[in-house]
């Protein structure tokens, strides 16, 4: 999922380089979404090897 923010921020600083600022703009907002998402998707990560590390020990 990071990959693909990455995809989408890059799309979007061409864009925005070559005067296309709605798209830059779109796909902007896009690979700030995705960025969270893959944030919050590894901090539930997180949170569930430390529980899980608990319970073995």
């Amino acid at each position: 999922m990071l990959k693909w923010a990455l995809i989408f921020l890059v799309i979007s600083l061409i864009s925005g380089f070559l005067g296309f600022s709605g798209v830059s703009a779109a796909t902007a907002s896009i690979a700030k979404i995705l960025f969270f998402i893959a944030l919050v998707v590894f901090l539930i990560f997180i949170v569930l090897a430390f529980t899980a590390g608990s319970l073995v020990l």
